[in-house]
């Protein structure tokens, strides 16, 4: 029984200092212990340990003399997570047109419909790009698990969840946000005709202009 609470925390911690480390609150370069995790956190350092070795494993955190650095994601590697993107999501919609099924359809729609509500109801007080962001996100895994491939499904959701800083940079530059929620209605409309070439090609031009939107951010 203690043994799966302490998997159970281990999993917790994994999963909050990944958001922490991808959304930019822990600097690359910056140092990491099981003392100051264990402390910050309010846990003992077992799962801190693990949570920090499963880091490691997904190339967030590098072992140093001093502890633990953050490594975190680079432009060169959003760029390379793009071209593998740009090589296999198009492949990965098309299979979603044929094998998506109705209550991920519907769940999809609805993810457009709020998004296209945040971007409506944004102003200087209530800032809604996280729940767009997060939207987002959702709409991508159910591209990715309506595919029907446990590989495709594998390989892109994390590659996505990893570019959570840049995608939160670029959802704020002017007209971004409204493009995106566009391309994905459009993508939509696609998988629910179930057309396998017109998904492949509007999830392909959704991505590409994903990056291009970084990359004009990071001029």
């Amino acid at each position: 029984m203690s043994e799966h609470r302490t998997v159970s925390i281990a999993d917790q911690i994994f999963a909050q200092l990944e958001r922490d480390i991808l959304s930019g609150k822990y600097a690359r370069g910056e140092i990491l212990t099981e003392m100051r995790l264990s402390s910050e956190l309010g846990v003992s350092r077992t799962p801190i340990r693990e949570a920090m070795q499963r880091l490691e494993q997904e190339m967030l955190l590098e072992e140093t003399s001093k502890g633990s650095a953050v490594i975190g994601i680079t432009r060169r590697d959003i760029m390379d997570m793009y071209d593998i993107r740009l090589s296999i999501e198009g492949r990965c919609a098309a299979m979603a047109a044929k094998n998506i099924s109705d209550e991920q359809l519907d769940r999809m729609l609805e993810i457009t419909e709020l998004q296209k509500f945040y971007l409506q109801n944004s102003d200087a007080e209530q800032d809604n790009t996280g729940k767009i962001k997060n939207l987002d996100s959702e709409f991508h895994q159910l591209l990715y698990k309506g595919s029907g491939s446990r590989i495709y499904e594998a390989t892109l959701v994390p590659m996505h969840k990893k570019m959570t800083k840049y995608r939160m940079v670029s959802i704020q530059r002017a007209g971004r946000a409204e493009l995106s929620v566009k391309e994905h209605r459009a993508i939509y409309d696609a998988l629910k005709a179930h057309d396998e070439e017109l998904a492949a090609e509007r999830t392909l031009i959704h991505v590409k202009n994903a990056r291009d939107s970084i990359l004009e951010t990071e001029k």
